[in-house]
Parts: structure tokens; sequence; C-alpha cells
């Protein structure tokens, strides 16, 4: 049997709206195993992006639990998740946030420099060129198109070769074509690294090129079903 290694039990989270509150996700429960490719998809308002920041540890939930490589992040404190973070988890976002004062390769190297290791130059270079960024890598972010600081972010979440990568929305800024080259590039990286994807996104093509997809209403589970590969 595959390892799990993502485990949420009951995840709830309510936020208090002045003299009431508001739950934006409600006791919701799944689990994904290595090398899975999962999608959370569901209207604007449904809890998607809540719950992909529950399930990276980037804030706590008001109940229920969340396990990453079967350790209790729900349990920890920032600095604790952030350590596990760092060990385990790669991140793509919609908006790239790439440090504007560094260059392409130096974005790339931090993950590795945080954790202290000498390979963090030569390993660069390496996702760099593989991304097709090779003549870019001294650029800046303000001088590479969107499509261009996507895969610079790409290359940064692959360097630390994650166990689990998660993505919200990684083409949501980015034109058709240039979509489908981040899509296809996330898909064959992620496939090569064998890392377990879990991906927020309103595009329903990127959504059903996973193995897996969640459907999320009013911050409920509504629907968990498995893709037939096309």
């Amino acid at each position: 049997m595959a390892e799990i290694v993502l485990e949420a039990d009951q995840l709830t989270k309510t936020y208090k709206s002045g003299s009431g509150s508001l739950t934006v996700l409600d006791q919701v429960s799944f689990q994904v195993e290595q090398g899975a490719t999962l999608a959370i998809v569901g209207p604007s308002g449904s809890g998607k992006t809540t719950l992909l920041g529950l399930c990276a540890g980037l804030d706590v939930p008001t109940r229920g639990t969340v396990k990453l490589m079967g350790l209790a992040m729900h349990a920890m404190d920032e600095d604790d998740r952030a350590y596990l973070r760092n060990q385990y988890v790669g991140f793509v976002f919609q908006n790239f946030q790439l440090l504007p004062t560094l260059t392409a390769l130096e974005n790339v190297m931090v993950p590795l420099e945080l954790r202290g290791e000498r390979t963090a130059l030569s390993r660069a270079k390496e996702l760099l060129e593989r991304v097709g960024l090779g003549s870019r890598m001294e650029h800046y972010p303000t001088q590479l198109s969107g499509g261009e600081q996507q895969r610079v972010a790409m290359a940064r979440a692959f360097i630390t070769s994650p166990r689990i990568l998660f993505a919200d929305e990684p083409t949501g800024n980015l034109d058709e074509e240039n979509a489908h080259h981040i899509t296809d590039l996330l898909f064959r990286m992620n496939r090569e690294q064998d890392t377990t994807l879990v991906l927020v996104t309103h595009n329903l093509e990127l959504a059903y090129r996973t193995s897996r997809v969640l459907i999320m209403r009013a911050g409920r589970l509504a629907e968990d079903h498995q893709v037939t590969p096309a």
C-alpha cells in the first residue's frame, strides 16, 4: 500500500465576523498517497484556497487535524511548521511570489540556501536549463514575462525535490498558450521526481489532468472522484 503523505480529518475553519462567525471550511476529510496528483476545484468562496493553506501548514484549523508525512502540523508552532515545509514541501502560486531584488538564478537558489546546502548554485542552474531559461538566469523578475516568471517559480519549487507540491492557481495569471506550456512542464517535472501534487484551480482542463478531483461547495467536500486517464 502506498504511503499516506497528507491526511486531513474533519478540517474546519471559522472566522469571527462582527458579533457572529463565518465558517469557510466545514468538516473536510481526505487522504493523499505518495505520488498521487489531486485537484481541488469549486466556485469562488467554496473554501479551496483555505483548504490548501491548512494542508500546507500556512494556517491552522479551528477544529480537526492535518498530518503531513505522518506529522501533526495542527499541533506545531509556526517555527516547526516552517521547518517541516522547508524539508518536504514545494509551492507554486498564481502571482509567482518571486523576490524582486533577486535574479532568476538567485530566486531558485533560496530554498537550498536556507538549508545551508552547497549544491544550491549548480542545482539552480540545472533546473533553469530544465525549464528553458538557461539564457535568462541573470534577469530580474520585472525583466521576465509572466510565463517565464512562473517557470522560475516552478524551478524554485522543485529544487528541494519536495515530497509534496502545493500549487494555487498555477496558470491563473497566464494566457492560454503559456498556461498550456506551464501545465505540461508541471506534470512532467512532477512525474520525473515522483512528487505528490495537490493543486487548486478554476481550470477544469488542468484539473482533469490529475488522477483525482475534489469538488468543494460552500466549504464542504461535495464530491471526491478518481479521474480516468484519457
